[in-house]
């Protein structure tokens, strides 16, 4: 069996997915894991079950114990869609991406995501092409993903487009602008608003019914930054010392986070554990 998925996972009436690259790269040694419980924590505080989900010993394991949750440390392999047959022939510890997650919810049927922002379409991609499968897993399957937008670090105005063009509706949560992670402000304008859960899963359900696929539930983080410049910067470094794919955004996080005296990481938590809550919420009104 490839897929190991916990009971009270399998018994639940409402559930939300999380990722483990979040907990592996998005956050200093150690903090990854105290992130990943807080979210577990919160979504269960809200009235739902959580299921972070890995590559672990050889199977695709959806809902983890705190003990399993420590093994994805630095040291995992970054699990996208395509990786995940690799790392499971190799037992490898897979951190899934949110591409990867949403395969893995849509071979389990869980319709609930919870991240801190979605892969896109990556800056300089007319030079050099590169889009994250986040964007392609989204649109086939039927989840909805409640992040606060589009990775900072992203062409946004470019992924947005993309969404659009593979007819992925991206609602905002009580903002008619789309959140870019770190700040509430600045964004391009949304097309559609919504004010609370009950409204976002009664979308999220009619878009089910007439055959479309995923969504994207975009909350505002509660404390705004403006770390563009320092983005620039990272961005920068990140090229002159030859890091590309899938290790920039790791390389950009811990830089944003050192050159802004922890206030990226203090913001970076917040708005995971936040949109978890949101996401359990929805997950709540799904089941209704």
């Amino acid at each position: 069996m490839l897929m190991e998925v916990a009971s009270e996972v399998r018994d639940a009436r409402a559930v939300v997915a999380l990722e483990t690259t979040l907990v592996a790269h998005g956050f200093p040694a150690g903090d990854g894991v105290a992130v990943g419980l807080e979210s577990e924590q919160r979504v269960r505080e809200a009235g739902a079950v959580p299921a972070t989900i890995g590559v672990l010993d050889g199977k695709i394991r959806v809902g983890l114990t705190e003990d399993e949750l420590a093994r994805f440390d630095a040291s995992a392999r970054k699990v996208g869609p395509r990786d995940l047959g690799a790392a499971v022939v190799q037992r490898a510890v897979g951190a899934t991406t949110v591409g990867g997650t949403l395969a893995v919810c849509r071979a389990v049927g869980i319709a609930v995501i919870a991240t801190g922002g979605l892969g896109g379409v990556h800056r300089g991609w007319t030079r050099q092409p590169d889009v994250s499968s986040d964007l392609g897993e989204l649109a086939r399957t039927r989840t909805l993903v409640v992040s606060a937008g589009i990775k900072s670090l992203l062409d946004v105005p470019a992924t947005l487009e993309a969404l659009e063009t593979l007819a992925v509706p991206v609602l905002g949560f009580r903002t008619d602008a789309l959140p870019l992670f770190y700040s509430a402000q600045g964004g391009p304008a949304l097309s559609t608003r919504v004010e609370g859960a009950d409204e976002a899963a009664a979308i999220a359900r009619t878009h089910w019914e007439l055959g479309g696929g995923g969504l994207l539930l975009a909350r505002p983080p509660d404390e705004s930054l403006d770390v563009e410049p320092l983005i620039e910067e990272a961005l920068s470094a990140a090229g002159d010392q030859g890091i590309t794919g899938q290790d920039v955004t790791p390389f950009v996080l811990a830089f944003l986070h050192k050159r802004s005296g922890g206030r990226t990481l203090a913001a970076n938590r917040a708005l995971v554990v936040a949109n978890a809550q949101l996401a359990a919420e929805v997950a709540l009104a799904l089941a209704r």
